[in-house]
Protein backbone atom coordinates (compact mmCIF):
# COMPACT_ATOMS: atom_id res chain seq x y z
CA UNK A 1 0.00 0.00 0.00
CA UNK A 2 2.89 2.79 1.25
CA UNK A 3 4.76 1.60 -2.77
CA UNK A 4 1.69 2.33 -3.79
CA UNK A 5 0.79 5.74 -2.63
CA UNK A 6 4.69 6.37 -3.11
CA UNK A 7 4.12 5.66 -6.80
CA UNK A 8 1.04 8.02 -7.11
CA UNK A 9 2.45 10.98 -5.53
CA UNK A 10 5.54 10.58 -8.02
CA UNK A 11 3.38 10.73 -11.01
CA UNK A 12 0.90 13.27 -9.39
CA UNK A 13 3.79 16.03 -8.67
CA UNK A 14 4.87 17.03 -12.00
CA UNK A 15 1.13 17.36 -13.40
CA UNK A 16 0.93 19.23 -10.87
CA UNK A 17 3.52 21.51 -11.26
CA UNK A 18 2.65 21.88 -14.57
CA UNK A 19 -0.59 22.91 -13.84
CA UNK A 20 1.00 25.75 -11.45
CA UNK A 21 3.20 26.87 -14.43
CA UNK A 22 0.80 27.35 -16.82
CA UNK A 23 -2.01 29.25 -13.76
CA UNK A 24 1.28 31.18 -13.21
CA UNK A 25 1.70 31.80 -17.07
CA UNK A 26 -2.11 32.74 -17.52
CA UNK A 27 -1.52 35.52 -14.04
CA UNK A 28 1.36 37.13 -15.79
CA UNK A 29 -0.78 37.29 -19.50
CA UNK A 30 -4.05 38.50 -17.59
CA UNK A 31 -2.12 41.27 -16.21
CA UNK A 32 -0.41 42.06 -19.57
CA UNK A 33 -4.12 42.84 -20.85
CA UNK A 34 -5.62 44.01 -17.93
CA UNK A 35 -6.41 47.28 -19.29
CA UNK A 36 -9.24 45.85 -21.83
CA UNK A 37 -12.36 45.27 -20.00
CA UNK A 38 -15.86 44.67 -20.24
CA UNK A 39 -16.47 48.32 -21.30
CA UNK A 40 -13.93 48.02 -23.80
CA UNK A 41 -12.95 46.65 -26.87
CA UNK A 42 -9.56 43.94 -26.52
CA UNK A 43 -7.49 41.16 -27.41
CA UNK A 44 -7.11 37.47 -27.95
CA UNK A 45 -3.39 36.28 -27.71
CA UNK A 46 -2.00 32.54 -28.63
CA UNK A 47 0.65 31.10 -27.59
CA UNK A 48 2.08 27.71 -28.59
CA UNK A 49 5.52 26.28 -27.42
CA UNK A 50 7.17 23.70 -29.57
CA UNK A 51 4.19 23.79 -32.08
CA UNK A 52 1.80 22.82 -29.82
CA UNK A 53 -0.38 25.23 -28.42
CA UNK A 54 0.05 26.62 -24.87
CA UNK A 55 -2.28 29.81 -24.07
CA UNK A 56 -5.35 31.24 -25.90
CA UNK A 57 -6.76 33.76 -23.97
CA UNK A 58 -9.26 37.14 -24.68
CA UNK A 59 -10.17 40.28 -22.93
CA UNK A 60 -12.57 43.01 -23.82
CA UNK A 61 -15.21 43.06 -26.10
CA UNK A 62 -15.96 42.12 -29.98
CA UNK A 63 -19.12 43.95 -29.75
CA UNK A 64 -19.80 46.64 -27.62
CA UNK A 65 -23.59 47.77 -28.61
CA UNK A 66 -24.67 43.56 -28.01
CA UNK A 67 -22.03 42.89 -25.06
CA UNK A 68 -20.35 40.47 -27.03
CA UNK A 69 -17.27 39.26 -25.52
CA UNK A 70 -13.99 38.73 -27.35
CA UNK A 71 -12.72 34.67 -26.88
CA UNK A 72 -10.07 32.97 -27.95
CA UNK A 73 -12.32 31.95 -31.54
CA UNK A 74 -13.23 36.00 -32.14
CA UNK A 75 -12.03 36.66 -36.27
CA UNK A 76 -9.84 39.96 -35.69
CA UNK A 77 -8.06 41.40 -39.29
CA UNK A 78 -4.72 40.95 -39.22
CA UNK A 79 -3.34 44.08 -41.21
CA UNK A 80 0.20 43.80 -42.74
CA UNK A 81 0.76 40.38 -40.88
CA UNK A 82 -1.45 38.90 -43.57
CA UNK A 83 1.44 40.29 -46.19
CA UNK A 84 3.53 36.80 -45.30
CA UNK A 85 0.68 35.26 -46.81
CA UNK A 86 0.48 36.92 -50.24
CA UNK A 87 4.20 36.16 -50.22
CA UNK A 88 3.52 32.60 -49.79
CA UNK A 89 0.81 32.26 -52.14
CA UNK A 90 3.78 33.83 -54.72
CA UNK A 91 6.10 31.69 -53.58
CA UNK A 92 3.92 28.66 -54.52
CA UNK A 93 3.49 29.73 -57.89
CA UNK A 94 7.41 29.46 -58.34
CA UNK A 95 7.45 26.59 -57.19
CA UNK A 96 4.81 25.15 -59.64
CA UNK A 97 7.06 26.75 -62.09
CA UNK A 98 4.12 29.11 -63.85
CA UNK A 99 6.58 32.07 -62.76
CA UNK A 100 10.33 33.32 -61.78
CA UNK A 101 10.42 35.83 -58.50
CA UNK A 102 12.79 37.19 -60.96
CA UNK A 103 10.08 37.78 -63.46
CA UNK A 104 9.28 41.34 -64.35
CA UNK A 105 5.91 42.84 -63.13
CA UNK A 106 4.65 43.93 -66.44
CA UNK A 107 4.47 40.35 -68.08
CA UNK A 108 1.72 39.94 -65.32
CA UNK A 109 0.11 42.93 -65.05
CA UNK A 110 0.61 45.29 -68.24
CA UNK A 111 -1.10 48.50 -66.68
CA UNK A 112 1.95 48.92 -64.56
CA UNK A 113 3.65 51.87 -66.41
CA UNK A 114 7.17 50.84 -68.05
CA UNK A 115 9.55 52.93 -65.90
CA UNK A 116 12.45 52.19 -68.07
CA UNK A 117 14.10 49.91 -65.85
CA UNK A 118 13.95 46.04 -64.41
CA UNK A 119 11.07 46.08 -62.08
CA UNK A 120 10.27 42.58 -60.52
CA UNK A 121 7.81 40.06 -58.26
CA UNK A 122 11.38 39.93 -56.12
CA UNK A 123 11.25 43.98 -55.63
CA UNK A 124 7.89 44.22 -54.98
CA UNK A 125 7.70 41.50 -51.81
CA UNK A 126 10.54 42.72 -50.36
CA UNK A 127 9.52 46.10 -50.40
CA UNK A 128 12.92 47.41 -52.96
CA UNK A 129 10.39 47.90 -55.93
CA UNK A 130 10.44 52.17 -55.68
CA UNK A 131 6.88 51.90 -56.31
CA UNK A 132 4.50 54.45 -54.45
CA UNK A 133 1.88 53.47 -51.78
CA UNK A 134 -1.37 53.16 -53.48
CA UNK A 135 -2.87 54.31 -50.08
CA UNK A 136 -0.50 57.21 -49.56
CA UNK A 137 -1.22 58.70 -53.29
CA UNK A 138 -5.06 58.38 -52.55
CA UNK A 139 -4.68 60.53 -49.03
CA UNK A 140 -2.44 63.34 -51.58
CA UNK A 141 -5.49 63.10 -53.70
CA UNK A 142 -7.84 64.23 -50.74
CA UNK A 143 -9.68 60.84 -50.35
CA UNK A 144 -7.56 58.71 -47.99
CA UNK A 145 -8.31 55.10 -46.86
CA UNK A 146 -11.47 55.33 -45.06
CA UNK A 147 -13.25 57.68 -47.05
CA UNK A 148 -13.94 55.49 -50.14
CA UNK A 149 -14.33 52.13 -50.75
CA UNK A 150 -11.34 51.09 -52.49
CA UNK A 151 -11.13 47.91 -54.73
CA UNK A 152 -8.47 46.00 -56.59
CA UNK A 153 -9.65 47.93 -59.51
CA UNK A 154 -8.83 51.39 -57.91
CA UNK A 155 -5.42 50.35 -57.13
CA UNK A 156 -4.63 49.51 -60.57
CA UNK A 157 -6.13 52.62 -61.24
CA UNK A 158 -3.81 54.64 -59.50
CA UNK A 159 -0.79 53.02 -59.93
CA UNK A 160 -1.13 52.52 -63.89
CA UNK A 161 -1.08 56.60 -63.56
CA UNK A 162 2.15 56.80 -61.49
CA UNK A 163 4.99 58.18 -63.58
CA UNK A 164 7.71 57.74 -61.36
CA UNK A 165 8.99 55.30 -58.41
CA UNK A 166 10.89 56.45 -55.32
CA UNK A 167 13.93 55.08 -56.38
CA UNK A 168 15.33 52.88 -58.88
CA UNK A 169 14.22 49.44 -58.28
CA UNK A 170 16.69 47.30 -55.82
CA UNK A 171 18.40 50.18 -54.67
CA UNK A 172 16.55 51.54 -51.63
CA UNK A 173 13.95 50.06 -49.49
CA UNK A 174 10.54 51.90 -49.24
CA UNK A 175 7.86 50.13 -47.63
CA UNK A 176 5.01 49.65 -50.19
CA UNK A 177 1.49 47.80 -49.96
CA UNK A 178 1.17 48.28 -53.31
CA UNK A 179 3.82 45.73 -53.76
CA UNK A 180 1.42 43.54 -52.33
CA UNK A 181 -1.72 44.42 -54.11
CA UNK A 182 -0.20 43.59 -57.47
CA UNK A 183 1.11 40.16 -55.42
CA UNK A 184 -2.72 39.37 -54.94
CA UNK A 185 -3.67 40.28 -58.39
CA UNK A 186 -0.82 38.34 -60.23
CA UNK A 187 -1.30 35.07 -58.01
CA UNK A 188 -5.14 35.41 -59.20
CA UNK A 189 -3.87 36.02 -63.14
CA UNK A 190 -1.46 33.18 -62.76
CA UNK A 191 -3.54 30.69 -60.97
CA UNK A 192 -6.94 30.95 -62.98
CA UNK A 193 -8.48 31.58 -59.79
CA UNK A 194 -9.57 34.32 -57.15
CA UNK A 195 -7.00 35.15 -54.82
CA UNK A 196 -9.03 33.83 -51.75
CA UNK A 197 -9.83 30.83 -53.70
CA UNK A 198 -5.83 30.26 -54.10
CA UNK A 199 -4.90 30.99 -50.47
CA UNK A 200 -7.73 28.66 -49.22
CA UNK A 201 -7.13 25.80 -51.13
CA UNK A 202 -3.11 25.64 -50.83
CA UNK A 203 -2.73 27.41 -47.67
CA UNK A 204 -5.50 27.62 -45.44
CA UNK A 205 -6.99 24.24 -45.99
CA UNK A 206 -3.72 22.29 -45.71
CA UNK A 207 -3.16 23.70 -41.72
CA UNK A 208 -6.51 23.48 -40.75
CA UNK A 209 -6.93 27.54 -40.96
CA UNK A 210 -11.00 26.92 -40.80
CA UNK A 211 -11.04 30.63 -39.55
CA UNK A 212 -9.18 32.54 -42.16
CA UNK A 213 -10.55 34.48 -45.10
CA UNK A 214 -10.11 37.28 -47.11
CA UNK A 215 -12.24 40.98 -47.20
CA UNK A 216 -12.16 40.83 -50.36
CA UNK A 217 -16.20 41.67 -50.15
CA UNK A 218 -16.29 44.41 -46.79
CA UNK A 219 -20.11 43.90 -46.75
CA UNK A 220 -20.21 39.67 -46.56
CA UNK A 221 -21.40 39.02 -43.35
CA UNK A 222 -18.63 36.84 -41.20
CA UNK A 223 -19.63 35.05 -38.41
CA UNK A 224 -17.71 35.33 -35.00
CA UNK A 225 -15.66 38.94 -36.16
CA UNK A 226 -15.04 41.11 -34.09
CA UNK A 227 -15.96 45.24 -34.89
CA UNK A 228 -13.42 47.74 -34.50
CA UNK A 229 -13.31 50.53 -32.78
CA UNK A 230 -11.34 53.74 -32.37
CA UNK A 231 -10.99 56.05 -28.99
CA UNK A 232 -13.76 59.04 -29.06
CA UNK A 233 -14.23 61.36 -26.40
CA UNK A 234 -14.41 59.36 -23.13
CA UNK A 235 -15.39 56.03 -25.17
CA UNK A 236 -15.01 54.62 -28.48
CA UNK A 237 -16.37 54.71 -32.28
CA UNK A 238 -16.20 51.94 -34.48
CA UNK A 239 -13.41 52.51 -37.01
CA UNK A 240 -13.92 49.59 -39.42
CA UNK A 241 -11.90 49.04 -42.86
CA UNK A 242 -15.08 49.60 -45.21
CA UNK A 243 -12.73 48.98 -48.44
CA UNK A 244 -12.01 45.31 -50.28
CA UNK A 245 -8.97 46.24 -51.29
CA UNK A 246 -6.50 42.85 -49.95
CA UNK A 247 -3.00 40.99 -50.44
CA UNK A 248 -1.44 43.77 -48.05
CA UNK A 249 -3.85 43.29 -45.82
CA UNK A 250 -7.49 42.32 -45.11
CA UNK A 251 -7.04 38.94 -43.64
CA UNK A 252 -9.37 37.75 -41.79
CA UNK A 253 -8.73 35.25 -38.62
CA UNK A 254 -8.13 33.86 -34.96
CA UNK A 255 -4.63 33.32 -33.11
CA UNK A 256 -5.28 29.74 -33.06
CA UNK A 257 -5.31 29.86 -36.97
CA UNK A 258 -2.33 32.56 -36.85
CA UNK A 259 -0.80 29.53 -34.58
CA UNK A 260 -1.22 27.07 -36.84
CA UNK A 261 0.80 28.90 -39.57
CA UNK A 262 3.84 29.36 -37.32
CA UNK A 263 3.83 25.36 -37.38
CA UNK A 264 4.85 25.26 -41.10
CA UNK A 265 7.97 26.92 -40.33
CA UNK A 266 9.44 24.16 -38.54
CA UNK A 267 7.13 20.93 -40.23
CA UNK A 268 6.05 22.45 -43.05
CA UNK A 269 2.92 21.12 -44.82
CA UNK A 270 2.52 24.12 -46.92
CA UNK A 271 5.99 23.74 -49.31
CA UNK A 272 9.00 22.26 -47.42
CA UNK A 273 11.76 23.38 -45.85
CA UNK A 274 13.13 24.68 -49.07
CA UNK A 275 10.16 26.52 -49.60
CA UNK A 276 10.55 27.49 -45.94
CA UNK A 277 14.04 29.36 -46.53
CA UNK A 278 13.21 31.22 -49.17
CA UNK A 279 10.34 33.06 -47.64
CA UNK A 280 13.02 33.42 -44.79
CA UNK A 281 15.73 34.36 -46.82
CA UNK A 282 16.77 38.36 -46.09
CA UNK A 283 15.87 40.26 -48.95
CA UNK A 284 19.01 42.18 -51.18
CA UNK A 285 19.76 45.10 -52.74
CA UNK A 286 20.86 45.07 -56.38
CA UNK A 287 24.91 45.69 -55.05
CA UNK A 288 24.62 42.14 -52.99
CA UNK A 289 23.95 44.01 -49.78
CA UNK A 290 21.13 42.13 -47.38
CA UNK A 291 18.50 44.29 -45.74
CA UNK A 292 16.15 42.78 -42.50
CA UNK A 293 12.74 42.11 -44.96
CA UNK A 294 12.21 38.69 -45.75
CA UNK A 295 8.98 37.67 -48.15
CA UNK A 296 6.61 39.39 -46.26
CA UNK A 297 8.45 38.50 -42.77
CA UNK A 298 10.60 41.00 -40.78
CA UNK A 299 13.97 39.58 -39.30
CA UNK A 300 15.48 40.19 -36.28
CA UNK A 301 15.90 39.54 -32.63
CA UNK A 302 14.69 40.39 -29.43
CA UNK A 303 16.51 40.71 -26.32
CA UNK A 304 19.09 38.83 -28.07
CA UNK A 305 16.46 35.60 -28.98
CA UNK A 306 16.11 35.30 -33.11
CA UNK A 307 12.66 36.46 -34.19
CA UNK A 308 10.88 36.24 -37.55
CA UNK A 309 7.75 38.92 -37.37
CA UNK A 310 5.26 41.17 -38.61
CA UNK A 311 2.73 43.88 -37.23
CA UNK A 312 0.23 44.73 -38.53
CA UNK A 313 -2.57 47.95 -38.97
CA UNK A 314 -5.87 48.25 -40.35
CA UNK A 315 -8.54 51.34 -39.44
CA UNK A 316 -8.93 50.12 -35.93
CA UNK A 317 -7.35 46.65 -36.10
CA UNK A 318 -4.20 45.72 -34.27
CA UNK A 319 -2.12 42.56 -34.47
CA UNK A 320 1.31 41.33 -34.28
CA UNK A 321 2.59 37.60 -35.11
CA UNK A 322 6.51 36.82 -33.93
CA UNK A 323 7.70 33.17 -34.08
CA UNK A 324 11.43 32.74 -32.28
CA UNK A 325 12.76 29.60 -33.89
CA UNK A 326 15.37 29.02 -31.71
CA UNK A 327 12.94 28.83 -28.73
CA UNK A 328 10.26 27.04 -30.86
CA UNK A 329 7.68 29.61 -29.16
CA UNK A 330 5.25 31.63 -31.07
CA UNK A 331 3.01 34.50 -29.91
CA UNK A 332 -0.22 35.90 -31.91
CA UNK A 333 -1.80 39.31 -30.67
CA UNK A 334 -4.63 40.80 -32.30
CA UNK A 335 -6.79 43.76 -30.68
CA UNK A 336 -9.80 45.26 -32.22
CA UNK A 337 -8.93 49.20 -30.91
CA UNK A 338 -6.89 51.30 -32.80
CA UNK A 339 -4.98 52.37 -29.45
CA UNK A 340 -3.67 48.69 -28.60
CA UNK A 341 -0.47 48.11 -29.15
CA UNK A 342 -0.45 44.59 -30.44
CA UNK A 343 3.85 44.95 -30.44
CA UNK A 344 4.54 45.87 -26.98
CA UNK A 345 0.94 43.40 -25.58
CA UNK A 346 3.31 40.60 -27.62
CA UNK A 347 6.62 41.53 -26.45
CA UNK A 348 5.47 41.13 -23.25
CA UNK A 349 4.00 37.81 -23.77
CA UNK A 350 7.05 36.21 -24.84
CA UNK A 351 8.83 37.83 -21.83
CA UNK A 352 6.84 35.53 -19.87
CA UNK A 353 7.38 32.28 -21.56
CA UNK A 354 11.21 33.01 -22.81
CA UNK A 355 11.65 33.77 -19.07
CA UNK A 356 15.38 33.57 -18.16
CA UNK A 357 16.25 32.49 -21.94
CA UNK A 358 16.96 36.23 -22.58
CA UNK A 359 19.54 39.09 -22.12
CA UNK A 360 19.42 42.30 -21.66
CA UNK A 361 19.46 45.14 -24.48
CA UNK A 362 22.45 46.73 -24.47
CA UNK A 363 22.78 50.77 -24.56
CA UNK A 364 25.46 52.61 -26.69
CA UNK A 365 29.00 50.80 -25.53
CA UNK A 366 30.24 54.78 -24.20
CA UNK A 367 28.70 57.66 -23.69
CA UNK A 368 30.29 61.17 -24.72
CA UNK A 369 29.62 64.87 -22.91
CA UNK A 370 29.25 67.01 -25.39
CA UNK A 371 30.79 70.32 -25.29
CA UNK A 372 29.62 73.70 -26.76
CA UNK A 373 31.49 73.35 -30.06
CA UNK A 374 29.75 70.13 -30.79
CA UNK A 375 26.58 71.34 -30.08
CA UNK A 376 26.81 74.21 -32.73
CA UNK A 377 27.79 70.93 -34.94
CA UNK A 378 25.15 69.01 -34.31
CA UNK A 379 21.94 71.86 -34.15
CA UNK A 380 20.22 73.18 -36.93
CA UNK A 381 18.07 71.92 -39.98
CA UNK A 382 19.26 69.15 -42.30
CA UNK A 383 17.50 68.14 -45.48
CA UNK A 384 17.71 64.66 -46.96
CA UNK A 385 19.81 64.83 -50.07
CA UNK A 386 17.61 62.53 -51.94
CA UNK A 387 14.08 63.26 -51.15
CA UNK A 388 13.95 67.07 -49.30
CA UNK A 389 12.53 66.22 -46.09
CA UNK A 390 13.54 68.36 -43.61
CA UNK A 391 14.98 66.60 -39.90
CA UNK A 392 15.33 69.44 -37.15
CA UNK A 393 17.85 68.55 -34.47
CA UNK A 394 17.22 70.06 -31.24
CA UNK A 395 18.85 70.28 -27.73
CA UNK A 396 17.99 67.92 -25.18
CA UNK A 397 19.32 67.64 -21.30
CA UNK A 398 22.77 65.99 -22.22
CA UNK A 399 22.13 65.01 -25.85
CA UNK A 400 19.99 65.71 -28.51
CA UNK A 401 16.67 65.18 -30.38
CA UNK A 402 15.17 64.89 -33.62
CA UNK A 403 12.49 67.48 -33.78
CA UNK A 404 8.90 65.03 -33.04
CA UNK A 405 11.29 62.20 -33.17
CA UNK A 406 13.79 59.83 -31.14
CA UNK A 407 16.80 61.42 -28.98
CA UNK A 408 20.60 60.60 -30.60
CA UNK A 409 22.59 59.80 -27.78
CA UNK A 410 26.32 61.04 -28.47
CA UNK A 411 29.11 58.39 -28.16
CA UNK A 412 31.90 61.00 -29.48
CA UNK A 413 31.88 64.48 -30.39
CA UNK A 414 30.67 63.26 -34.13
CA UNK A 415 28.55 60.02 -33.42
CA UNK A 416 25.51 59.57 -32.35
CA UNK A 417 22.67 56.01 -31.97
CA UNK A 418 19.37 56.65 -31.28
CA UNK A 419 18.19 55.18 -28.16
CA UNK A 420 17.28 52.04 -28.93
CA UNK A 421 20.61 51.93 -31.12
CA UNK A 422 18.68 51.06 -34.21
CA UNK A 423 19.94 54.63 -36.43
CA UNK A 424 23.63 55.81 -36.53
CA UNK A 425 24.19 59.25 -37.00
CA UNK A 426 28.23 60.19 -38.03
CA UNK A 427 28.76 64.42 -39.07
CA UNK A 428 31.07 65.52 -40.98
CA UNK A 429 32.84 68.63 -42.66
CA UNK A 430 32.24 70.53 -39.44
CA UNK A 431 28.46 69.85 -38.96
CA UNK A 432 27.43 70.51 -42.46
CA UNK A 433 26.75 67.35 -43.23
CA UNK A 434 25.08 63.85 -41.75
CA UNK A 435 25.44 59.93 -42.76
CA UNK A 436 22.54 58.53 -41.40
CA UNK A 437 22.44 54.55 -41.29
CA UNK A 438 19.80 52.38 -40.15
CA UNK A 439 19.92 48.81 -39.55
CA UNK A 440 20.74 47.10 -43.01
CA UNK A 441 19.37 49.77 -45.27
CA UNK A 442 20.91 52.33 -47.54
CA UNK A 443 22.48 55.50 -45.75
CA UNK A 444 20.82 58.39 -46.00
CA UNK A 445 22.38 61.21 -46.51
CA UNK A 446 21.96 65.00 -45.18
CA UNK A 447 23.10 68.52 -45.49
CA UNK A 448 22.44 71.40 -43.42
CA UNK A 449 20.44 74.18 -44.22
CA UNK A 450 19.18 77.47 -43.63
CA UNK A 451 15.94 78.38 -41.54
CA UNK A 452 13.35 80.81 -43.66
CA UNK A 453 10.93 82.99 -42.65
CA UNK A 454 9.45 84.50 -45.87
CA UNK A 455 6.95 87.62 -45.81
CA UNK A 456 3.71 87.46 -46.98
CA UNK A 457 4.92 89.55 -50.36
CA UNK A 458 7.46 86.53 -50.61
CA UNK A 459 5.09 83.60 -50.35
CA UNK A 460 2.49 85.25 -52.32
CA UNK A 461 5.23 83.65 -55.00
CA UNK A 462 3.63 80.32 -55.02
CA UNK A 463 0.39 81.04 -55.33
CA UNK A 464 -1.86 79.55 -57.49
CA UNK A 465 -3.15 76.22 -58.69
CA UNK A 466 -1.39 73.50 -59.51
CA UNK A 467 -2.51 69.99 -60.68
CA UNK A 468 -1.53 65.99 -61.24
CA UNK A 469 -2.83 64.07 -63.20
CA UNK A 470 -1.08 60.82 -60.93
CA UNK A 471 -3.20 61.79 -58.17
CA UNK A 472 -6.29 63.05 -59.91
CA UNK A 473 -6.14 66.07 -57.77
CA UNK A 474 -5.91 69.78 -57.85
CA UNK A 475 -4.44 72.22 -55.21
CA UNK A 476 -5.14 75.62 -54.76
CA UNK A 477 -2.14 77.73 -52.89
CA UNK A 478 -2.89 81.03 -51.52
CA UNK A 479 -1.98 83.58 -48.89
CA UNK A 480 -3.92 84.08 -46.01
CA UNK A 481 -3.76 86.00 -42.48
CA UNK A 482 0.17 86.25 -43.84
CA UNK A 483 0.68 82.90 -44.23
CA UNK A 484 0.39 80.06 -47.26
CA UNK A 485 -1.69 77.39 -47.30
CA UNK A 486 -3.90 74.90 -49.50
CA UNK A 487 -6.96 74.49 -50.30
CA UNK A 488 -7.55 71.01 -51.82
CA UNK A 489 -11.84 71.25 -51.43
CA UNK A 490 -13.73 73.84 -49.36
CA UNK A 491 -13.24 71.70 -46.24
CA UNK A 492 -9.87 70.93 -46.65
CA UNK A 493 -7.42 73.80 -46.12
CA UNK A 494 -3.96 72.97 -44.80
CA UNK A 495 -1.18 75.76 -43.06
CA UNK A 496 1.86 75.39 -44.48
CA UNK A 497 4.68 76.19 -41.94
CA UNK A 498 8.37 77.25 -43.71
CA UNK A 499 11.33 74.82 -43.45
CA UNK A 500 13.92 75.81 -45.47
CA UNK A 501 14.36 77.62 -48.86
CA UNK A 502 10.90 76.68 -51.27
CA UNK A 503 10.32 73.88 -48.19
CA UNK A 504 7.46 73.68 -46.38
CA UNK A 505 5.47 71.12 -43.72
CA UNK A 506 2.12 70.15 -43.15
CA UNK A 507 0.79 67.61 -41.02
CA UNK A 508 -1.93 66.58 -43.81
CA UNK A 509 1.21 66.29 -46.51
CA UNK A 510 4.31 65.97 -44.44
CA UNK A 511 6.48 68.11 -46.83
CA UNK A 512 5.65 70.21 -49.64
CA UNK A 513 8.77 71.37 -51.71
CA UNK A 514 8.04 74.21 -54.90
CA UNK A 515 10.10 73.43 -58.27
CA UNK A 516 11.65 76.26 -60.04
CA UNK A 517 12.60 76.25 -63.87
CA UNK A 518 16.33 77.79 -64.62
CA UNK A 519 14.63 80.91 -64.89
CA UNK A 520 13.73 80.61 -61.19
CA UNK A 521 10.19 80.55 -61.48
CA UNK A 522 8.04 78.79 -59.24
CA UNK A 523 6.42 75.84 -62.01
CA UNK A 524 5.24 73.05 -59.79
CA UNK A 525 5.13 71.07 -56.02
CA UNK A 526 6.41 68.08 -54.36
CA UNK A 527 4.69 66.08 -52.18
CA UNK A 528 7.15 64.33 -50.13
CA UNK A 529 6.14 61.55 -47.80
CA UNK A 530 7.61 58.51 -46.15
CA UNK A 531 6.13 56.24 -49.13
CA UNK A 532 5.99 58.91 -51.29
CA UNK A 533 8.90 60.24 -52.55
CA UNK A 534 7.97 63.47 -55.02
CA UNK A 535 4.41 63.49 -56.61
CA UNK A 536 4.34 66.72 -58.58
CA UNK A 537 1.71 68.77 -59.02
CA UNK A 538 2.54 71.37 -62.09
CA UNK A 539 1.30 74.88 -61.78
CA UNK A 540 -1.49 76.36 -64.48
CA UNK A 541 -0.60 80.03 -65.66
Amino acid sequence: MLRTMVVFVALFMPVAAAAQAQADYEAQVDRVFAKWSSSTPGCAVGVSVNGTPALARAYGMADLEHAVPNTADTIFESGSVAKQFTAAAVLLLARDGKLSLDDQVRTYIPELPDYGMPLTIRHMLTHTSGLRDWGSVAAIGGWPRGTRTYTQAHVLDIVSRQRGLNFAPGTRYSYSNTGYNLAAILVSRVSGMSFADFTKRRIFEPLDMTRSSWRDDYARVVSDRAIAYAPHGDGFRQDMPFENAHGNGGMLTTVGDLLKWTTNFASPKVGDGAFVQQQTERGRFSDGRAHGYAMGLGLGSYKGVRMISHAGATAGYRAQLNLYPDRALAVAVVCNAASADASSHADAVADVYLGNNVRAVAGPSAKYTMTDADYAATLGLFRDTSTGRPYRVIREADAVRIERGPRLLPISSTQFVTGNGGSKWEVADGGTRVRVTDGDATAIALEKVSAVDPSPAQLQEFAGTYLSSEAEASMNVMVEDGALVIKQRPTATMKLAPAYADAFTTPALDVVIFRRDAAGRVTALSVVQDRVWDLRFRRVR
